[in-house]
């Protein structure tokens, strides 16, 4: 009984740490630029086209070191811990050093350190919670993001009006008493030799087949369109909001609240039974992000917005649970490659869409057209995704499963 409880204590506190690296790489890192950028423009430090620019290239990092992960051997454990101090370094950064230039180089390399704590985290918290028989609390990692977007959104804000520089700053001191909680249990004497976001659990390989491979070119066609179709309001919600809602103080807490869907959301996503199909899963959760895309077209209001957001923010990490789930349907425990084709697939979205929707918004004076485009291009994931499920029913070009 000891050693039963000794385990589950493991398993929470490998869980919780890793929660706390996604909610700073990701939550902080990555996105705290979000309820920045309406900050930065108001004091006219940036444009809409540059802020659109800085987004993209956080988004090219991002891309760039997910790609890197594989060439890497470094043990996961320092891995986490490096990329941890690095992104608390370029928070504070954003706010000690002046100029574009700069800023791009920082925001470029904020991107690269969250993708490697994402991915070395994810590997070294899911190998701990096999290794100690709960693997159900991996649920409990992938809800950091939205721990950490929720803690941006509601901070930022209120930082931010002492000024940017303040708010940047006050975020990376954030990040540093985050990081000092979690330090030690990313110890050399915890290390897991995790490889990937994957686990280890035996999941063979299907028989290849035509089928199969069509399924894979699939997965990393569409997992593409997430990645475009909710970039656009996850870069520009504030400024979004604070346009239709002049003077309100709502938009300010549109992405916290966003950020807070994400955490149910991961929660039941890693709960969807195994023999549920993938992209009919897929599926439902590109027309939920679809629909909350376009609630702020079509009802810009407090209520709009508000639902806007849960229904953005309730799929998003559940997206990449089911991706990553899929792969491993498709191509078991080799599946790394697979995961990594699709992780630049939705890379490459990322970056297309600030670099889309930011002149454009800023040509017309709305961002209309590109939040209709955004949610055209989710629902269309979404109907191909049923449609390749639909055929799979077929004996004849149904995969193995």
């Amino acid at each position: 009984m000891s050693l039963i409880s000794d385990d589950r204590r493991d398993a929470w506190r490998a869980a919780l740490a890793c929660m706390v690296a996604l909610a700073v790489a990701m939550g902080l890192g990555r996105f705290a630029f979000t309820p920045m950028l309406p900050v930065m423009l108001h004091e006219g430090k940036l444009d809409l086209q540059a802020g659109g620019l800085l987004a993209s290239l956080n988004y090219l990092g991002y891309f760039l070191g997910a790609l890197s992960c594989a060439a890497i051997r470094v043990r996961p454990a320092s891995m986490v811990r490096g990329g941890l101090v690095a992104t608390a370094a370029l928070l504070l950064g954003m706010g000690l050093l002046h100029g574009f230039t700069v800023w791009s180089i920082l925001r470029s390399a904020a991107g690269v350190m969250s993708a490697w704590t994402f991915v070395f985290a994810s590997g070294w918290g899911l190998r701990r919670l096999a290794e100690t028989g709960v693997p159900a609390l991996g649920g409990v990692i992938y809800t950091g993001p939205g721990i950490g977007i929720a803690v941006t959104g509601l901070l930022g804000g209120a930082i931010g009006r002492s000024g940017s520089d303040a708010g940047w700053i006050g975020l990376g001191l954030l990040a540093l008493v985050l990081i000092a909680a979690v330090w030690f249990v990313f110890s050399d004497g915890a290390e897991a030799h995790a490889a990937g976001p994957t686990g280890t659990v035996a999941n063979p390989p299907p028989v290849d087949s035509a089928a199969v491979r069509s399924d894979a070119l699939w997965l990393v066609a569409l997992y593409g369109l997430a990645g475009f179709g909710y970039i656009i309001t996850a870069t520009f919600l504030p400024v979004i909001a604070r346009h239709a809602l002049p003077g309100s103080p709502w938009p300010d807490l549109f992405w916290p609240l966003f950020g807070l869907a994400v955490v149910p959301g991961a929660l039941i996503g890693a709960r969807a039974p195994v023999h549920w199909d993938n992209r009919l899963l897929l599926a439902i959760a590109y027309l939920f992000q679809a629909l909350g895309v376009i609630l702020s077209v079509i009802w810009p209001t407090i209520v709009g917005f508000a639902l806007g957001s849960l229904l953005l923010g309730l799929p998003f990490t559940a997206i990449t649970l089911f991706a990553m789930r899929d792969a491993r349907r498709l191509r078991g425990n080799s599946s790394a490659g697979l995961i990594g084709y699709a992780t630049a697939s939705y890379g490459v979205g990322q970056i297309l869409g600030p670099l889309f929707a930011a002149p454009l918004a800023q040509r017309t004076g709305s961002f209309t057209m590109p939040l209709l485009v955004a949610a055209a291009a989710l629902a269309t994931g979404a109907l191909l995704f049923t449609c390749v499920w639909w055929r799979s029913r077929s004996p004849k070009t149904a995969p193995d499963r």
